[in-house]
């Protein structure tokens, strides 16, 4: 082909990219685009937010990297499914290259695009690139989808091989710049306003990645006995890297490999190539099963009677805000709030908590978190909410219901992430940290934590909130669960 414009949507680097890779393999000239799709951003709850002011931030270095290169960055403010089809018309491209998207809408919308597109002779073509296995890679031996993560697991490394992993690599085409370009936007132009993102210790674009990939393998030996304790350094923190592709799973695949992932007795590197899989595995599900944006993997998980009416709504909020009096449980969302990322052994508690503790509807916490989190990523997301309310695929048992308290002695011990989110907690005495409503009153007056006036009292009693759990949840009994 003459030229190609490639689109980066979700991922914001300019090496081992498969769209740019083959753009430039296939393409005598190749152009850059990026769209700020106000599809997306004008559905946003808040104007100051961390995750466009981090794509901001990754495109001003994906640009002065493909402008190192010969090329640059065209980036546009508006509808995609206009704005990528007018551009491709004027630059006189003989096609459009972008790496896949398996969110229900982005499929929409490659549709529409693909078919504007057409209509005037230029092709659309899509890659895998943020998954290592998609579509039908990975099947059963009956030729369907996996449903269950372990055998869908193995079948992913039985699967594996080098190739998989190996980075995509630039062919003999060249990136040009176009006279069509302009200065990069700034936050106010596409309406939002400036965050904390650099106080929160996010370091945007391929330097951030790499930056964070470097510290983790420092930490990778200790990950597996380390990544479920919140108040200890133990996780990767990669997530809103590969989230916008600052990152390239592929990378991450290899560098588990090369710390002995696929060897016995490496538990660190099999356990983080494990959540890698995960990952795979949700996108597959996103994909193949999309009916569980609106609702329940099982059908008949959506036969469930919620908590609904004022006292619902309150309990809802009181859960947003880090008032459930309950102190871990607080403690994470008071994370949430202030930096936009939570543990991800919190977040299972906490979404057990919303569901099975207070009998809120998942998709109410499910909606939240995708305003709150900077590395939200609807396949991921949609997938925890169900495992922990036992609504989706090799989700958790109905009747396995975490125990606020006894999660809090296991995996925060000594109260040090609780007392780090919830500074009001620190005088309180280790031994009635993970449940200070157990103290007697001359307790509380001496550590000046007093039980329902400077820190909630719990919302729920947990033994009974079980019960009733049970009861909400025995309509599952009566119809067919796949």
């Amino acid at each position: 082909m003459e030229s190609i414009l490639v689109w980066f949507r979700r991922d914001l680097r300019d090496t081992d990219h498969a769209a740019l890779s083959q753009a430039l393999r296939r393409g005598r000239r190749v152009y850059c685009v990026f769209v700020f799709d106000r599809e997306i951003l004008d559905r946003l709850e808040q104007r100051a937010d961390r995750r466009v002011e981090f794509i901001l931030e990754s495109l001003a270095e994906l640009d002065a990297a493909l402008r190192a290169r010969g090329g640059g960055l065209l980036v546009r403010h508006g509808w995609a499914v206009s704005e990528i089809p007018c551009l491709a018309r004027r630059l006189g491209v003989a096609a459009v290259f972008a790496n896949r998207d398996y969110e229900p809408g982005a499929k929409q919308r490659d549709a529409a695009v693909g078919a504007a597109l057409q209509a005037t002779g230029i092709a659309f073509e899509s890659f895998k690139d943020q998954a290592v296995f998609d579509g039908n890679d990975v099947l059963t031996q009956a030729g369907r989808p996996y449903t269950v993560f372990t055998p869908y697991r193995n079948a992913w490394l039985r699967r594996l091989t080098e190739d998989d992993w190996r980075p995509h690599q630039a062919g003999p085409g060249v990136l040009v710049a176009s006279s069509l370009a302009n200065a990069l936007p700034s936050l106010t132009d596409i309406g939002f306003s400036r965050t904390d993102l650099r106080a929160s210790g996010i370091v945007p674009g391929m330097s951030g990645g790499r930056r964070g990939l470097a510290s983790f393998l420092g930490r990778l030996a200790r990950y597996r006995e380390q990544r479920d304790f919140p108040a200890v350094d133990g996780g990767s923190y990669l997530s809103v890297h590969l989230r916008f592709g600052t990152l390239s799973v592929r990378s991450l695949v290899g560098a588990a490999v090369a710390a002995g992932a696929l060897r016995e007795g490496n538990g660190g590197a099999t356990t983080w190539l494990g959540e890698l899989v995960w990952r795979d595995f949700y996108f597959m599900i996103l994909d193949h099963f999309p009916h569980v944006v609106r609702g329940a993997f099982k059908p008949a998980y959506d036969a469930i009677e919620w908590e609904s009416g004022p006292a619902a709504d309150e309990a809802f909020a009181a859960w947003c805000a880090g008032r459930t009096g309950y102190p871990l449980v607080d403690a994470a969302m008071q994370q949430l709030k202030q930096t936009g990322y939570m543990h991800n052994r919190l977040r299972m508690l906490v979404a057990s908590f919303l569901s099975k503790d207070l009998g809120i509807d998942w998709r109410l916490g499910e909606a939240y978190f995708a305003c709150q989190l900077n590395d939200f990523d609807l396949s991921a997301n949609n997938g925890g909410w169900q495992w922990a309310a036992s609504s989706g695929c090799d989700a958790q048992p109905y009747f396995r219901i975490f125990n606020p308290v006894t999660q809090s002695e296991r995996f925060d011990p000594a109260g040090k992430f609780i007392r780090r989110y919830l500074p009001e907690l620190a005088g309180v005495p280790d031994k009635f940290i993970h449940a200070p409503w157990r103290m007697t009153q001359h307790e509380q007056q001496a550590c000046a934590v007093l039980i329902g006036r400077t820190t909630p009292a719990p919302l729920v009693d947990h033994d009974q909130a079980r019960r009733r759990t049970l009861e909400r949840y025995a309509v599952v009994k009566t119809r067919a669960v796949p």
